[in-house]
């Protein structure tokens, strides 16, 4: 017999016994012979016919593992692996002919194993009351591997791929087992863990054999998958085993990226993208004026852009223009944090699942207008490209105010000076002072505060100046902040509105942002003369969810996506409170937000605070009973450091 005759036995026949019976360690595989006529699926037994749309078997938790069913279920998937592997590595024998002798020994020799392992499920399937081929089977990975067009597609797909996964699983399972008391599936799971380890290895050894010279191992694999093969299948769904893969001989690189990555198993992934000079954008197509981004905005693009991994889910990619490091996402996951596939503008080409950029405006719609034939038809989040830019103007808020009929402290739009200094003039004459706000200025920038002291060319000068790029200005009167908060919600198609919930936000004098505040109850977080006015006198809770709510759809009709409604309370002249329920509206993801996310991945019984810090400027102490993580990576960071804080346990 030689090593081809014992794989067309495995591949060709439809006897399980026939299948699994092993021939000679040693044999020969010197005899010249050429490709043969290879088959779609290998033949098996009729019940044992694999399907695409097989059943998925739910691994049991521990606590299922006394039951000699469920034991029975989980060894049957088991099973169907093993045999799968072994008809993969017969294909491959059969379908290279000509690769290295020694490759095909290797070759030939873990399909021997593979055959054993699954003598080895069987045996304990049958003691556990369940019959090979009872449950349907599935296909997948006979699909992914078996179109493979070398040696090295299938090193990569099998061994560094589904065979790396069985590293976690194989020895996580063997504990869980033996801790239940099932010494005998405890056995064949380890020694299925420390052949796992060979055929790892055999793979890493061809692999850097075979791969493109001067790439590192994880940039070469990762380009050789072909989605739905991605980084993520080559861990188990059990604790990752950094030592299982060191004895298999990869090295910490490839270790290290592993363990971080989080590619999509299968869902279609949701793609995020930063692009928080949003309101400039619109700006200047709203006014026909050129945007060139400052230094600091530069930085923020830079700095944040990793907090997309805030609000996106693990399966999800966001795009970046750098892609951070591997140490600080290891950093990232080790806190507790799950994190997307991150990938550079120009490397993603598969079915989506949505795109959900920062903003909708006109950069974010030109970004990513060439991924939109990719995004499913049947998702909320398609591309945009139609937004109306005066949405990321003060004026919605305008607007917003007009329609709830608020009119004591309302602004009012100015589009030229003529307009907006009569205004001016008409608050300093009430004793108070002004506010102007440019109409795209986002995060208390662009403000100006006016009083009788200020000098009025000076002032009337930079009104000319933010007119000419922001077309309108807003001037309403400056009020005492007692409070800045915020609403957050969530709009979905057909005008639902959810509310995600309100954060306290902490702005410097001039009304910049510096941090927000969340907690489990956001009334516990407030000073509670506050709280006391908000839901006694001031009825917060019904604007925030029936009044607004209400309006939302009518505001920024076919709008789909988060959206921040920012409101204060400050002090009147008498020195008693006052709701101001809208200051602004963000049709967009806001830092509160993102703050919210942060709450709900970490632990909705802690409150946390979420801070935007200046790396040129003294970091503030944590307050006492609380632990700090940076979000970016402060050794790269070039102005901008966000950090989290949460009650420690």
């Amino acid at each position: 017999m030689t090593i081809q005759e014992a794989a067309e036995r495995v591949l060709f026949s439809e006897s399980l016994e026939e299948k699994l019976l092993l021939a000679p360690a040693h044999l020969a595989d010197d005899s010249p012979h050429s490709r043969i006529l290879l088959p779609d699926a290998p033949a098996r037994p009729r019940e044992l016919q694999m399907g695409s749309k097989g059943v998925r078997v739910d691994f049991p938790g521990l606590h299922h593992l006394d039951n000699s069913r469920e034991r029975g279920v989980l060894l049957h998937f088991l099973a169907n692996h093993e045999l799968l592997a072994a008809e993969l590595m017969a294909l491959v024998l059969l379908k290279f002919p000509n690769a290295p002798k020694e490759y095909r020994t290797g070759v030939y020799e873990a399909m021997r194993e593979e055959q054993m392992h699954t003598r080895m499920y069987l045996r304990r399937m049958k003691e556990c009351g369940i019959h090979f081929g009872e449950l349907p089977v599935n296909d997948y990975f006979w699909r992914v591997v078996s179109p493979m067009e070398t040696p090295l597609d299938f090193v990569t797909r099998l061994n560094l791929t589904f065979e790396q996964a069985n590293l976690d699983f194989s020895k996580h399972y063997a504990t869980l087992f033996r801790e239940a008391g099932d010494s005998a599936t405890a056995a064949v799971l380890e020694k299925i863990y420390q052949d796992e380890i060979g055929h790892v290895g055999h793979g890493v050894k061809w692999f850097r054999r075979w791969k493109e010279q001067g790439s590192t191992d994880w940039n070469a694999w990762s380009k050789t998958l072909i989605f739905p093969l991605t980084s993520a299948r080559a861990k188990g769904q059990a604790p990752f085993n950094a030592e299982g893969r060191r004895l298999a001989g990869l090295d910490e690189d490839f270790i290290r990226h592993l363990e971080i990555s989080a590619t999509s198993r299968g869902r279609t992934p949701v793609v995020h993208w930063f692009n928080p000079d949003a309101e400039a954008h619109a700006m200047a197509s709203a006014n026909d004026v050129r945007y060139q981004p400052d230094k600091a905005a530069l930085a923020l693009q830079h700095d944040l852009e990793i907090l997309t991994f805030t609000w996106a889910r693990r399966d999800d990619v966001s795009l970046v223009r750098t892609l951070p490091s591997a140490t600080h996402l290891a950093t990232l996951n080790r806190a507790g944090f799950p994190l997307p596939e991150f990938l550079p503008v120009d490397e993603l080409n598969r079915k989506l699942g949505g795109l959900r950029p920062w903003a909708w405006s006109p950069d974010a719609s030109l970004l990513l207008q060439s991924l939109a034939a990719h995004v499913s038809p049947n998702v909320a989040w398609q591309w945009r490209g139609d937004i109306p830019p005066c949405w990321f103007s003060k004026e919605t808020g305008i607007r917003l105010e007009e329609m709830l009929g608020l009119e004591a402290e309302r602004g009012v739009i100015c589009g030229d000076v003529e307009t907006a200094w009569p205004e001016v003039a008409r608050h300093l004459a009430a004793g108070r002072q002004a506010l102007a706000k440019a109409a795209y200025s986002c995060a208390g920038r662009g403000h100006r505060r006016i009083n009788r002291d200020s000098p009025e060319i000076s002032t009337q000068n930079w009104l000319r100046n933010t007119l000419r790029y922001h077309g309108s200005v807003i001037i309403e009167p400056w009020l005492e902040r007692a409070l800045d908060f915020s609403a957050l919600y969530e709009m979905h198609p057909g005008g639902k509105v959810e509310l995600i919930g309100l954060t306290m936000m902490e702005n410097d004098a001039a009304g910049r942002f510096l941090a927000t505040r969340v907690g489990p109850k956001w009334a516990n977080l407030l000073p509670p003369e506050i709280s006391a006015f908000l839901f006694r006198e001031a009825n917060v809770m019904a604007w925030y969810q029936e009044r607004i709510p209400a309006l939302l759809a009518d505001l920024l009709p076919g709008y789909i996506g988060p959206l921040g409604i920012d409101a204060m309370v400050h002090r009147t002249v008498d020195g008693s409170f006052s709701l101001k329920p809208v200051v602004e509206v963000n049709a967009r993801m806001t830092m509160g937000r993102i703050a919210l996310e942060l709450l709900m991945k970490t632990s909705r019984l802690r409150n946390g605070i979420f801070r935007i810090l200046r790396k040129d400027k003294p970091v503030p102490p944590v307050e006492p009973g609380m632990i700090r993580i940076h979000l970016n990576d402060p050794a790269v960071a070039k102005m901008f450091l966000a950090v989290w804080e949460m009650e420690a346990d």
